[in-house]
């Protein structure tokens, strides 16, 4: 058995070969009761295998794992979960139709006269979520479906505590939170620690990072590059340790005064079934920031601008010319593109290879053929091989399906997508959501470059530190009121002050109290 001092689980030497590719190579990592760990890295690095060598997902080519102070080797996460250790994926393996409580004990229900007992399920199960102090978030006998997704997360964490985990792998918990859900989330790993359970935290946010772990330990390329303490290092050094340079800014650099041009859209009064009274310009040259807690409006702007959710009051504007925006072709026709946040879902076609997805917003056959190259692929003389270079996409071709590519790249041909359209506004719902430090580095690359161009650029982000670096100005929702703006170089707090409802001697005036 293990002490306060000992790890309670240990990787030593960990290899883990594919067809051509040798995922792990020689990894070990300590992992102590009581503390949040963080095992970070690009995509591709090795973190989700390692967690998958762990719980028996994959049995490792090499190395041990001691359990407790015992060598064990699972053959299912199953049994891992048994003994003692869960994982909580980014996508959940929860039941939507079922109940809360059947969820947290599925498979180990109690019964009475050979049936389940559905008074003991439900009251085993506020008693587990009265541990975390969400008793009274949501009921034991709601659908699982009609929660939100931090309340989800939570019955993922509710079914680790009923299983008596002592060892809790998080993989991208914060990916789909907002800033309050995030909080939420805090103080539940506070609750966690004061079990003294090991928390594993993969994250590519570096402010959860730092603000919730205790040690963080970087993988490049499959090995183990080092284990650092928190509060003895900074991001740069651990950016410089996962990609194996020193990274000078985050960020490209904001707009000067002589590189924004003209106003590309106007919006004036505009409101609709969410949004109030919206007042926007955005301009040639600039990139809009967009921040505001989750329900604020920020969605509900992009939707309504891009003619999901149109306006039904107002005007809107583009290139001087009053349109009625009311449906994404009208916008398209008009060069616009939106690069949605949820990019698997809306942004891709996944079982397409990257040609086809990159050729989707070419609007007819008419304009395609005057892009057709010798070889039949289209292109000036080859678009897809142009732009797929020009956004860096790493793939073997351009017939890869989708799916296939890791986040950044699956981002990337989202891109790609809209460039083919040679649209000049743009906006970015969340658009390094999930992407590793390197790739967030490249697409902020590139959409400055858009923005050096000419194009005018709208980016919604959750990531407060991402809104201060690439924006030119800010503008603040609230209650679906744009309620303020700010100049680049805004802090956290002035930024939060706006977000929270409070009033700002900086609040555009008719968004303003």
């Amino acid at each position: 058995m293990t002490t306060a001092e000992q790890p309670i689980l240990e990787v030593r030497g960990i290899t883990k070969r594919f067809p051509g590719v040798v995922a792990l190579n020689n990894v070990s990592a300590q992992f102590m009761p009581g503390e949040v760990h963080a095992v970070v890295g690009e995509n591709g690095a090795g973190k989700s295998t390692l967690m998958k060598v762990m719980v028996g997902a994959y049995r490792p080519d090499g190395g041990e794992i001691i359990f407790r102070g015992e060598k064990v080797a699972f053959a299912h996460p199953k049994e891992a979960q048994e003994a003692g250790i869960s994982i909580i994926y980014q996508e959940f393996n929860l039941l939507p139709d079922r109940t809360v409580a059947q969820n947290v004990f599925f498979g180990r229900e109690p019964s009475r006269y050979g049936l389940v007992n559905q008074r003991e399920l439900n009251q085993k199960t506020v008693e587990v979520l009265r541990e975390l102090g969400a008793e009274n978030m949501f009921q034991p006998t709601a659908p699982l479906h009609t929660l939100s997704v931090a309340e989800q997360q939570i019955v993922e964490i509710a079914k680790a505590i009923a299983f008596d985990s002592k060892v809790l792998i998080m993989d991208e918990p914060t990916a789909a939170l907002s800033m309050t859900e995030v909080q939420l989330l805090t103080d539940l790993i506070d609750k966690l620690l004061e079990r003294n359970l090991a928390i594993v935290f993969i994250s590519h946010r570096f402010r959860e990072v730092f603000d919730l772990s205790q040690k963080i330990s970087v993988l490049k390329d499959g090995q183990y590059i080092g284990t650092l303490k928190t509060a003895e290092t900074d991001a740069n050094e651990v950016i410089e340790m996962m990609v194996g340079r020193p990274l000078d800014s985050y960020f490209p650099g904001l707009a000067t005064p002589e590189e924004i041009g003209a106003v590309k859209v106007s919006v004036r009064n505009g409101s609709n079934d969410f949004l109030k009274n919206i007042n926007l310009d955005l301009c040639a040259g600039e990139i809009v920031g967009v921040s505001g807690l989750q329900g604020s409006g920020r969605t509900e702007l992009a939707q309504a601008l891009f003619g999901v959710e149109p306006f039904h009051e107002g005007t809107v504007a583009i290139n001087g010319k009053a349109l009625q925006v009311n449906s994404p072709t009208i916008a398209i026709r008009n060069k616009m593109g939106f690069v949605t946040e949820d990019r698997k879902a809306e942004g891709i076609f996944p079982n397409q290879p990257i040609r086809d997805n990159i050729l989707l917003t070419v609007r007819t056959l008419q304009a395609l053929v005057k892009r057709i190259s010798r070889d039949g692929v289209t292109g000036q003389p080859n678009l897809v091989s142009d732009l797929s270079h020009q956004v860096d996409v790493r793939a073997s071709s351009s017939d890869q399906e989708v799916q296939y590519l890791s986040g950044g790249n699956q981002q990337k041909v989202v891109l790609a997508k809209w460039l083919a359209s040679t649209a000049e506004i743009f906006i970015f719902d969340e658009p390094t959501r999930g992407i590793d430090v390197e790739a967030k580095a490249a697409i902020h690359e590139m959409i400055r470059e858009l923005a050096r161009r000419g194009a005018a650029i709208l980016m919604i982000s959750s990531e407060l530190p991402e809104i201060i670096g690439m924006s030119d100005r800010i503008i603040v929702m609230w209650d679906g009121t744009i309620y303020g703006e700010l100049p680049s170089g805004a802090t956290e707090s002035e930024i939060m002050k706006l977000a929270t409802g409070h009033s700002n001697g900086n609040a555009n005036g008719s968004n303003s109290e």
